[in-house]
């Protein structure tokens, strides 16, 4: 009976994703929308407890504004003239600087999980994140080789 319900859990949690990404291509990207399709995912696919999601996901969230603040410095380096070798020299280290604050930060957050999850649900939560992610990467893909816009 468990497997069942957890199955049909499941199932409508894959059901309300599918449902709302359809929606979302239709309607654009709204970043508001994928934050909560992505938690969702995460809730259903890690198995997290209303209470777990609740003390999780403020963590999560900080993390994820930490990254973006990464990622966005990691940007301004995408437009060096590669014909400057000195501008390149530099770009690449800072990059590589970039690459290591980046696993700095997702090592003490992970740590940070752990204080308040289960190792095995934190483990569940960093694979849904990237299925997740893969997820919707695919359905772009796929909607741009449709040619749609």
């Amino acid at each position: 009976m468990r497997k069942l319900r957890l199955f049909f859990l499941l199932y409508l949690c894959l059901f309300f994703i599918n449902g709302r990404a359809n929606f979302q291509s239709r309607q654009g990207f709204d970043p508001q929308r994928f934050q909560v399709d992505m938690e969702r995912f995460i809730t259903c696919e890690a198995g997290l407890s209303p209470q777990e999601a609740a003390i999780f996901f403020p963590l999560f969230r900080q993390m994820q504004n930490k990254q973006r603040a990464i990622f966005g410095e990691m940007r301004r380096y995408r437009h060096i003239d590669t014909r400057d070798q000195e501008a390149s020299r530099k770009a690449i280290k800072k990059m590589d600087e970039l690459d290591i604050d980046m696993k700095k930060l997702q090592k003490e957050y992970h740590e940070k999980f752990l204080d308040i999850l289960p190792a095995g649900k934190v483990l569940d939560i960093i694979k849904a994140e990237e299925h997740f992610h893969r997820q919707t990467f695919r359905r772009m893909v796929r909607k741009d080789s449709m040619g749609h816009p």
